[in-house]
C-alpha cells in the first residue's frame, strides 16, 4: 500500500471514530508503521480533522522528517513498536467506556475485562491495567514496554488503551472491540453474568487468536 493511501486511511479512520464519539476535543492518536519509518497523527490535532498532507513523518529511529509535530504521546507507540515488530499500527484513544472502567477500584489488573464475547477474546485477548502515571512521563512508557511482549492491548489507568493490530483497520477494529466490552460491562454492573468459560476461551484463542 502506499504512503498516500496509509495518509488516507488515517485520516478517515480517524473521523469515523471522532464522529462516533470514541474521541473528542484533541484526544486520541494513531501511528502506521512503514518500511523505513512511521507515520503518526501531529499533536494538539482533532481526529475530526485530519489533514492526510499534514501527518506525521518520522524514521526508522523516531525523528521527525516532516509533516507537523507528531502526537506528543508517540513514545507509547513506540514503546509498544519495540517489543511488537510485527505490528503495523496502533491506535490510542481516551474513550470514555475504557477510561471509566480503568478507574475502577475491584478490576484484575493483570486482566481488566472479562471476556463477555468471543469477538473481544479475539480482537483483543487479556488487557492488563498499566498503573497511573502524569501524561508524559517517560517511566509510562517503560511500563507499557514491559507488557508489550505478552499483550498487544494495554489499558492505561485513568487515561485510556493502547492498541496494536497487523494493519490499521485492525487496530482500529481491536479498539472499537475493547471500547463496546467495556460499555457492556459497565451495563451489566450488579447483574449476574456468564462470561465466556475457560475451555470457550482456550479453543477461540486457538483458532483466531491476533497476532502482531
Amino acid at each position: 500500500m502506499t504512503e498516500t493511501r496509509l495518509r488516507d486511511d488515517i485520516a478517515r479512520l480517524a473521523k469515523s471514530m471522532f464522529d462516533r464519539g470514541l474521541t473528542f476535543g484533541s484526544s486520541g492518536n494513531i501511528s502506521v508503521r512503514l518500511d523505513d519509518g512511521w507515520l503518526m497523527t501531529p499533536t494538539g490535532s482533532s481526529m475530526g480533522r485530519i489533514d492526510p498532507a499534514r501527518i506525521s513523518r518520522l524514521d526508522a529511529q523516531g525523528r521527525h522528517l516532516s509533516g507537523d509535530k507528531p502526537t506528543k504521546e508517540s513514545f507509547l507507540h513506540m514503546a509498544m513498536y519495540e517489543k511488537r515488530p510485527r505490528a503495523g499500527a496502533i491506535v490510542h484513544l481516551h474513550s470514555t467506556h475504557s477510561v471509566a472502567v480503568s478507574y475502577m477500584h475491584d478490576v484484575d489488573p493483570a486482566d481488566v475485562l472479562p471476556p463477555l464475547t468471543a469477538y473481544y477474546v479475539m480482537r483483543v485477548g487479556t488487557l492488563p491495567l498499566i498503573p497511573y502515571f502524569a501524561p508524559g512521563d517517560l517511566d509510562l512508557a517503560r511500563a507499557v514496554g514491559e507488557m508489550a511482549s505478552d499483550h498487544h492491548a494495554v489499558l492505561l489507568a485513568n487515561h485510556g488503551p493502547v492498541v496494536a493490530g497487523t494493519g490499521l483497520e485492525d487496530a482500529v477494529y481491536a479498539t472499537e472491540e475493547l471500547e463496546e466490552t467495556a460499555r457492556l460491562f459497565l451495563a451489566l454492573q450488579g447483574m449476574r453474568t456468564r462470561p465466556l468459560t475457560p475451555d470457550q476461551v482456550a479453543d477461540l484463542q486457538r483458532r483466531f487468536s491476533v497476532k502482531c
